[in-house]
């Protein structure tokens, strides 16, 4: 059973206006990875990870999580297995507290009462912000929305975490909060990120992307030692590597 591997192949994505998104993407990811996906802005990063959990399709070429292809009849299977964090929180915490935002994945899988309750007082726990159980989710900082957003995902069990510029809008200790609570976890990480100091603490492996196509995917630290690469890709140096005047 291969049901934590990830893998793109020839992956096209061409939007309504006719402007490409994804020319010709493969990858593969296997059990216990964090990988980063990097990029200028309009590289393809959100347009690829929406590919991981189905909530964009394929126009040719394939995904495929663990056995089963990304397309429509195969959607709940894929989703039991990938949890996706999306960019912005609001677009995933919308009941009316934050109880009900956590319990609505277990409970659309038919999990009883007790053990949605169960379930979700574990999650809040483990990204720390049990105390906000009873609270409107509308009333939550950014970092907490974004605890919130990561919780609601993990209460559904997935094996493989998908995680789009999860720190944006975070203050630097939120940030760093964050960063701690990503690595207690055991899951395969796929994250999409501007904040490449971020990939250094979390992901060995980073594949970038530049106009819909993977120019590089190795390890991290020899990528961002790419002088050329980086400048092709309109990225810069993790602010750790760089050397400073005096």
């Amino acid at each position: 059973m291969s049901h934590h591997i990830v893998e793109a192949r020839s992956l096209h994505f061409t939007y309504r206006d006719g402007t490409p998104a994804l020319r010709g993407v493969d990858f593969r990811i296997t059990h216990g990875e964090s990988v980063a996906v990097v990029g200028a802005n309009g590289a393809g990063k959100s347009t690829l990870l929406r590919h991981l959990n189905g909530t964009v399709l394929p126009q040719r070429g394939e995904v495929r999580v663990g056995d089963f292809p990304v397309i429509k009849d195969r959607l709940k299977e894929v989703r039991r297995t990938v949890g996706m964090v999306f960019q912005n929180p609001d677009d995933q915490l919308f009941m009316p507290t934050v109880f009900d935002d956590v319990a609505f994945g277990p409970v659309n899988c038919g999990l009883p009462p007790d053990e949605v309750e169960a379930r979700v007082d574990e999650v809040l726990a483990q990204v720390g912000v049990a105390y906000l159980k009873g609270r409107s989710s509308t009333r939550l900082s950014a970092g907490e929305k974004r605890a919130v957003s990561i919780a609601a995902v993990l209460a559904v069990s997935p094996d493989i975490l998908v995680l789009d510029e999860p720190n944006s809008d975070l203050d630097p200790r939120a940030r760093r909060r964050l960063i701690e609570l990503l690595k207690t976890f055991k899951h395969t990480k796929i994250i999409a990120t501007h904040d490449l100091d971020m990939v250094l603490d979390l992901c060995p492996r980073t594949i970038v992307l530049v106009e819909g196509k993977v120019a590089a995917d190795g390890n991290s630290l020899e990528i961002f030692s790419d002088e050329q690469l980086l400048k092709k890709s309109n990225l810069e140096k993790p602010l750790r590597m760089q050397k400073y005047p005096g």
